[in-house]
Parts: structure tokens; C-alpha cells; sequence
């Protein structure tokens, strides 16, 4: 591999600019005005992970020695400093693009009231919500100069009250409150309809506002301010990367102590009183004045994800119904289908209702005698995967999930379904040792004619029937042997982690992956040397390793095309004179979220095609289990070629990734592509030409 210095973009830099293309679909005024509202959620809570999780880390480095720090390949100092200069004008942005979404929903006859704008009768309606919604919701904490601060809670924001008793004017007692505003319970947003067929909406903190006097009725004061405040803590996990006996201890632990992790931020309305905010600075312990953020009268934006859908069916998007796989269609058995061919299914365009139904057919098939999952993320309540495991063991099959439990945010949910599974008998497998599962794998075994026949499912995306209907992924049903008894082996390496296996076809991190991609690129550079056409497509959510990094740019320089699909974090630098004009690089932001990994070579017009759960990341390769496999299948490589194709000519919602992260659109000539729907209706004339067919 070449030792040229190469340029890169900075990965925080990177991400913000992701994030920045959010912002961007919550300023377009072709977007509907609540899927606006929406983005600007999705925008505010991105944001707030950001600086949870990837900005604490950054801090870190800044401890690091000057030796330690020669050894990165950035400057963290430089990265801050870059990072509140982005955040900063894109927070700019974000309360110019909410206060236009207002004024267009007010020409809506949908009107946001704070709690001074409320009639009498309004009010009576607000009071009442309250007493019987909100008050049971709410702990309020009573601060004092003698009392310890309870540790806050990261997520949410509170409102600091100061209580006051006033006599002719003047303070004669100040006392100081805090009360979380409990959006994880009750509705951030209450909507009053009127009788002219307008709406109010209400937000949940000047709910509280309003019935201060009720709820410290006790104290006898008779004046209330209140300010939101909101903390934001470092939400990394002190865990030891082990799989001993104590780790659901080590990490039930870490979970506690995330709650108590240092502040990265402490945001405050700006309109505060001074002596509040001096008081509640001593008690969190803030000592760096650097840390505080003045800020607006309403924090958590992020709640506007779940903005109700109220008014017109015009200001949200045209439903966009799961189509039926045209194989899958009707009542039919799963396996049967797959024992005829191999079968992807692309969500949310198609129903993710197949897989429930495969895992369904599973639990209740007698021929079938064990199931094997592994499991990265699941709907934290009332999980159909969970149902179906469960369902599986009581009817006497060996059911075996490797459960990932550093899941970011999903350690406690995970836990708690694990509990339940080993109460109902399926063994449970906590990854392995210093690796994270991330891989999306389900292998079935089924005796037929005297003969074992595994099924094997291979995704994308994780065994998350909420999060299929809105984000873009592929899974392929096969049961190939040369696949499924690879998958097995992968689950062998789970039972017993000292054992190494080759695998052939399958690409597996941290075993492989690393490897095998640089020899599938090695192919193309040494074809555009033979004169052969040589090209590479990468869709990744996020590709920043420096060595495959390096490896495209090599391919560049030797005349390979390389075309990429980033979503969010992308080092690549388009156009650099003799480093990379053969890159053409975009990303798409939409009203889906783009989540699947595929993997195109030329390989001499013979293309290889490979689908899986692995991002271009240091921490794919090298740290995780990820698993892509091989498209055999003819018109399934057909398919997702197609797809491919329609994401790369997409010139509505696709950006260019430039030097300058600029997040100009794509624009061209002649028709208009926007590739969601064009996927969308590309599938659905599918299933129509099927079931022509039929008839």
C-alpha cells in the first residue's frame, strides 16, 4: 500500500456535516411542515448524542502526552475548536428553520401557547390535564445549601424554579426548586382543539409553568420563575471488554455510573436569574465557565420526533405502505420458498412481516429442531423476535441467542430480554471476548428426508420491526450450503471463542474482512493496469478506516472508478488533483434513513456483490463481528444492482461530499430522481408484474 501522504477529512467534522444535511431537510419548504418539525427532532437529538458520546472522547485526548498525541491522525484541540464553530452556526440555522416552522403551521391554524397566552378557558382544560396526567409525573427536588444535588439525568431537561415570597414588592424568602420535565411519561405536547376548528399546542414545560402554585402549594409562596436547564454527561461505558461471569455485574454498574459521567455541557436560558444559576452551577460542580451554554427558553428538541400528527393529511408525507416480497405473498410457507430459491427482502419498501412469519413457521415446524439469532438491538417493549424465541422453546427446540449488551443506549433493554429468555430456557451467549456483535445473522435447522437443511438469514439491518419501517436495509433468506454452513461456523466461534475458522465465501470481521477487501480492490487496480474496466461502489453508512481509506485512494490514482454512497461519516476528499479524481462521493438524507451496507466489484464485468452489516470503520473491521455475504443469485444481484443504480442517479436528495463539506444537492439534467420513491415504485412494479403472471 502506498505511503503518500494522503488528505482526510476530520471524522467529527465529518458527522456534524451529516447532521448538518438533517437540518437541511427540516429548512427545505418542499418537506411537509410536520416532517420539518420532525427533522429538527432527529437533528436535536443527534446532536445530543454527539456530545454524549463522541465529544467526551475527544476531550480525552487532550490528556494524552505530545508523544501520545504524534501517534493520532488528528489534533483534538483543533477538532474542538472546529467542532463549536460547526455547532455553533448550525445552531443559528436551527432556530431560524424552527421559528419559520412556525409561522408556517400559524397559517395552518396550528398555534403554539405558552402558558401566558392561555383564556380562561383554556386554562381550566390545561389544569385539568395536569391534575390528572402530569402532577402523578413529576418529582420535584427541594435544593438547599446543606443537601448533596441528586445526580441528573442526562437525557432529560428540568426547570429550575425559583420560589419566592413577596411583600410590597420586595423578596422576603427565596427558595430554589427543581423539577424534571418527564417527556419519557408524558407528551411533551398537549393540543387543545378549539371550536373554529384550530389547534393549540401547548408544550409540557409551560404546563408545569402554569400550575407552579399547585404543585408547592404547601410553601405558601405566592411568586414563580422558572428556567430550563439541561446537563449534558459523558455517555461512554467504563467496561473491561470480557465475557467473564461478572460482566452483566461490571456493566449494570457502568450503566449506574454513566448517569454520573462528567458534564460535557450545561445548556441554560439565557434569561435565568443569576443568583439560580450560580447556585445550581455549584451544586452539578461545574468549575469550567467553558461548559456553559446559553441557550433558548425550551430545550430537548428531540421530542419534536414524536410531534403529533395533527391537521391535514397535506403537512406529512404520503404513506408509503410495506409492499409483499411477490414470492411471499399470500399464505405460504417460508421455507418451502426458500428451499426454491434464495429470496432478499428490502425494507421499508417490503414488509419486514416475512421475517416475524419465517421465525413464526419456526417456532411451530416440527422438523425444525434449533434456532440461532444474534441480537443487536430489539423494540424495547413486546419484541415479536423475542415472542417468537420464546415460542420456539416452549415447543421443545434448542434456541440459542448471542445477545450483544454493549449496544449503545440499549444495554438495559437488552438485559432485561435476557433475563426472560434464560427464564424460558434459551441459552444465552454474551458475544465474544473484546469484540462487539454487530453482525445480523439467523440460522434454522430443519430435518429433511433424514438430512439437516439450515436457513439462514443475513442482513443488514437489526431484528427491529419498529425501526424496519423507516430505515432502508436488505436481508437475503437462502439455504445454500456453502453460505449456511459458514453462518454455523460463525455461531461455532461464539460457543467456543479459542477456535479460528476459514471461511471461503463469507467476509467476517475481525477474522477476514480487512483482508479479503483489499485483495477485492487489488483485483481492480490490476485489471485497469490489464485494461480492463475496473470500478468499486461503497454504501456504507460510515467510512473512515485510514487504511481502506488509502487503498481507494490508491485505486484511484490507478484509474479505478469508484463510486461512493456515505450516509454520515466519509474521510474521502473528492477531486483532489492526483489523489482522487476517479471518486465521485454522495450521501442521501431523506424521509427514510439510508442503513444498509452493499458492496459492488467490477471483477471483470463478472460483478461480485455483497450485502452485510459492516460499516468501512476501524471498529467494523478490526473490533466487531460483522458478517457480509455474496449475492449468488442471479436476479437478486440483478435487483440490488438496479437499486445501486437509482441511489447513484438520484439528483433530489443526494449531496455532493466535496472538500469544502459544503452539502451542495446533486443536480442534473433531465429527470427528476428521487431515489426513495423511485426504489419504492421500482419495487412495487415488481410485485405487479408478479402477480400478473399469476393471472
Amino acid at each position: 500500500m502506498s505511503n503518500k501522504n494522503y488528505v482526510f477529512h476530520d471524522r467529527e467534522i465529518s458527522w456534524l456535516s451529516f447532521n448538518e444535511r438533517v437540518l437541511q431537510e427540516a429548512e427545505d419548504e418542499s418537506v411537509p411542515i410536520l416532517e420539518r418539525l420532525k427533522f429538527l427532532g432527529i437533528f436535536s437529538s443527534n446532536l445530543d448524542e454527539f456530545f454524549r458520546v463522541k465529544v467526551p472522547t475527544v476531550q480525552k485526548m487532550l490528556d494524552l502526552s505530545t508523544k501520545e498525541k504524534e501517534m493520532l491522525d488528528y489534533d483534538p484541540a483543533e477538532t474542538l475548536m472546529a467542532i463549536s464553530q460547526k455547532n455553533q452556526a448550525l445552531q443559528k440555522r436551527f432556530e431560524k428553520a424552527y421559528i419559520a416552522a412556525k409561522e408556517e403551521l400559524e397559517h395552518e391554524r396550528i398555534f403554539f401557547l405558552s402558558e401566558k397566552e392561555l383564556n380562561g378557558n383554556q386554562m381550566l382544560k390545561v389544569k385539568d390535564y395536569f391534575q390528572s396526567t402530569v402532577q402523578p409525573a413529576l418529582v420535584p427536588l427541594m435544593l438547599s445549601e446543606e443537601r448533596d444535588l441528586p445526580e441528573l439525568n442526562g437525557k432529560a431537561a428540568y426547570l429550575a424554579v425559583k420560589l419566592c415570597k413577596m411583600e410590597e414588592g420586595e423578596e422576603q424568602e427565596v427558595n430554589y426548586a427543581l423539577i424534571e420535565i418527564p417527556t419519557a411519561i408524558v407528551s411533551r405536547f398537549f393540543v387543545l382543539n378549539e371550536d373554529d376548528g384550530s389547534k393549540n399546542v401547548v408544550l409540557l414545560d409551560d404546563i408545569i409553568r402554569t400550575c407552579l402554585p399547585e404543585i408547592f402549594a404547601i410553601f405558601h409562596y405566592n411568586y414563580f420563575e422558572a428556567y430550563t436547564i439541561k446537563i449534558t454527561r459523558d455517555a461512554g461505558l467504563d467496561i473491561e471488554n470480557d465475557v467473564t461471569t461478572g460482566f452483566i455485574e461490571k456493566l449494570t454498574e457502568s450503566l449506574k455510573n454513566r448517569k454520573k459521567g462528567d458534564p460535557v455541557r450545561f445548556i441554560h436560558d439565557s434569561d435565568i436569574d443569576a443568583d439560580l444559576l450560580k447556585f445550581i452551577i455549584k451544586k452539578v460542580g461545574l468549575e469550567d465557565d467553558d461548559l456553559l451554554v446559553p441557550g433558548g427558553r425550551y430545550h430537548n428538541f428531540k421530542d419534536y420526533m414524536n410531534f403529533p400528527n395533527i391537521g391535514s393529511l397535506a403537512l406529512r408525507y404520503k404513506s408509503m405502505p410495506p409492499l409483499a416480497h411477490p414470492i411471499l405473498k399470500g399464505k405460504v410457507s417460508v421455507f418451502e420458498q426458500i428451499r426454491k430459491q434464495d429470496i432478499l427482502l428490502s425494507y421499508p419498501y417490503q414488509s419486514y412481516r416475512h421475517v416475524i412469519d419465517l421465525m413464526r413457521e419456526a417456532a411451530i415446524d416440527p422438523a425444525v429442531t434449533s434456532i440461532k439469532i444474534t441480537i443487536y438491538r430489539l423494540v424495547s417493549k413486546n419484541s415479536k423476535v423475542i415472542h417468537s424465541l420464546i415460542n420456539a422453546a416452549r415447543n421443545g427446540k434448542s434456541v440459542t441467542v448471542v445477545m450483544e449488551l454493549k449496544a449503545r443506549f440499549d444495554e438495559e433493554s437488552n438485559m432485561n430480554y435476557t433475563d426472560k429468555l434464560q427464564d424460558e430456557g434459551v441459552k444465552v451467549i454474551f458475544g465474544a471476548p473484546g469484540l462487539k456483535v454487530h453482525t445480523k445473522l439467523l440460522v434454522i435447522k430443519r430435518k429433511e428426508e433424514g438430512k439437516s437443511v439450515r436457513y439462514c438469514h443475513i442482513g443488514t439491518g437489526n431484528f427491529h420491526e419498529n425501526t424496519a419501517r423507516l430505515y432502508c436495509d436488505h436481508s437475503l433468506l437462502t439455504c445454500r450450503d456453502e453460505i449456511s454452513s459458514e453462518v454455523n461456523k460463525i455461531f461455532k466461534f461464539f460457543k467456543d471463542n479459542y477456535k479460528r475458522y476459514q471461511f471461503k465465501h463469507l467476509i467476517v470481521a475481525p477474522f477476514n474482512a480487512r483482508r479479503r477487501f483489499i485483495k477485492l480492490i487489488d483485483n481492480e487496480i490490476e485489471n485497469v493496469k490489464k485494461g480492463k474496466e475496473a470500478y468499486v461502489v461503497i454504501k456504507v453508512n460510515s467510512l473512515n478506516d485510514r487504511k481502506m481509506s488509502k487503498k481507494i485512494y490508491e485505486a484511484s490514482e490507478a484509474g479505478v472508478k469508484i463510486k461512493i454512497i456515505a450516509r454520515s461519516v466519509h474521510s474521502i476528499v473528492n477531486g483532489v488533483a492526483g489523489m482522487s479524481e476517479n471518486i465521485e462521493s454522495i450521501s442521501i438524507v431523506d424521509r427514510l434513513l439510508e442503513h444498509a451496507r452493499v458492496i459492488v466489484f467490477c471483477n471483470g464485468s463478472d460483478e461480485k456483490v455483497y450485502i452485510g452489516s459492516s460499516d468501512w470503520m476501524r471498529r467494523n473491521l478490526d473490533n466487531r463481528v460483522e458478517v457480509m455475504t455474496p449475492i449468488f443469485d442471479d436476479n437478486i444481484k440483478k435487483m440490488l444492482l438496479k437499486v445501486i443504480d437509482i441511489q447513484l442517479s438520484d439528483n433530489v436528495k443526494a449531496r455532493k461530499w466535496n472538500a469544502e463539506l459544503s452539502n451542495e444537492y446533486v443536480r442534473t439534467d433531465g429527470k427528476q430522481v428521487r431515489s426513495q420513491y423511485e426504489i419504492y415504485d421500482y419495487f412495487s412494479n415488481q410485485l405487479i408484474k408478479a402477480e400478473a403472471k399469476k393471472h
